[in-house]
Order: structure tokens, then sequence, then C-alpha cells
């Protein structure tokens, strides 16, 4: 269980609060070790699922740890963000995408439930969404006028690329798993 790729997890996880505290903190120090801690958390979060294929230890703690870690530190950045901000311009795809993961969310554990859960797995327009994501959160954490006064152009431009992508990859899962949704063997 305790394995290479499921410490770098668990050590994202345990970042969180850090990165919170360092977040409200204000002085360009704060706010430097703010996006290295993000920083951090997105490299591990691909290096751990790199570790975990080429080391030949995925584990079931492992499949259920790492998406909690991504979700946790995406959507208390997020929100973070838009107090920050407080502009509808990042409210509402930070809105779509905390939604958007809450339901594919349920709708793998769901699936998992009725034994599909490989109709939703990853897809690369997923893995698309999340790079834009990504990228949109460092640039947004970047442009504090405290670091470099960086328009935030850019970042509000790949947040809501990110959330066109979230929106399109929740209907792809939503599509592909109408069939188990409708069928009346699945009703609860």
């Amino acid at each position: 269980m305790w394995n290479v790729p499921n410490i770098l997890t668990s050590v994202r996880i345990i970042l969180v609060p850090l990165f919170v505290i360092f977040f409200y903190i204000d002085s360009v120090p704060a706010r430097w070790i703010t996006l290295f801690i993000f920083c951090f958390a997105a490299a591990t979060d691909w290096l751990d699922g790199f570790l975990a294929r080429k080391m030949q230890i995925e584990s079931p703690f492992g499949a259920f740890l790492d998406p909690v870690a991504d979700k946790l530190m995406v959507a208390i950045t997020l929100i973070l963000l838009v107090e920050r901000e407080a502009s509808v311009w990042l409210a509402i795809p930070a809105m779509i995408i905390i939604s958007r993961e809450i339901t594919v969310s349920a709708l793998r554990e769901w699936m998992a439930e009725v034994g599909s859960r490989a109709v939703v797995e990853v897809s690369n327009i997923g893995k698309a969404k999340t790079v834009c994501q990504m990228l949109a959160i460092f640039l947004l954490l970047l442009a504090s006028p405290s670091i470099f006064g960086l328009s935030k152009s850019f970042g509000y431009f790949f947040i809501w690329v990110a959330a066109l992508l979230t929106l399109w990859s929740m209907l792809l899962y939503l599509r592909a798993a109408w069939p188990y949704l409708t069928t009346q063997d699945n009703e609860g």
C-alpha cells in the first residue's frame, strides 16, 4: 500500500492545508511558496501515475487516492482564486469545472457499482482539460501583482478553454454511460 506513487499522492493531500495558509499570507515569498506547492502537486500528479505504471504497482488504494488528491487541490485552488479575483469571468468556469468533477466522480462510482467502470475511463479530452486547467491555475497564481503583475488574460483564456473541455468530456462520459443509466435493471 505504501509505495512511492501512493506516498507522492498522500503528500499532495498533506500539502493542501499548507497551500491555503500560504495563499492567505500577503508577501512575495508566500506567493512563491504557493506557486511552488501548486507546481509540485501538478508534477507529482503526473509522476505518481507514471511510476505506478512503470513499476507495475498500480493499486486500488492508489486508484482511489489519486483522483481525490487531484480534485482537492484543483477545487480548493479555484475557490481561493474566485474569492481573490471576485470576478464572474472566473467564477463561472470554476463552477463548471467543480460541478463536472463532482458529476463525473459520482458517475464513475455508480458505473463501478454496476460493473461497467471502463465505460467512463479517462479520455484524451479529459487529459487535455487537465493540462489547460493546470496551466490556467498556474497563470492565475503567477499573475498576482506581488509577483510579476502579469496580465491575467492568458489565465482567463485557459480557464475558459478548460471549462469548455470540461463540459465536452462530461457530455462524452454521460453519453457513454447513458445506456446504463436508462435501463430498468439499474433502478435503485
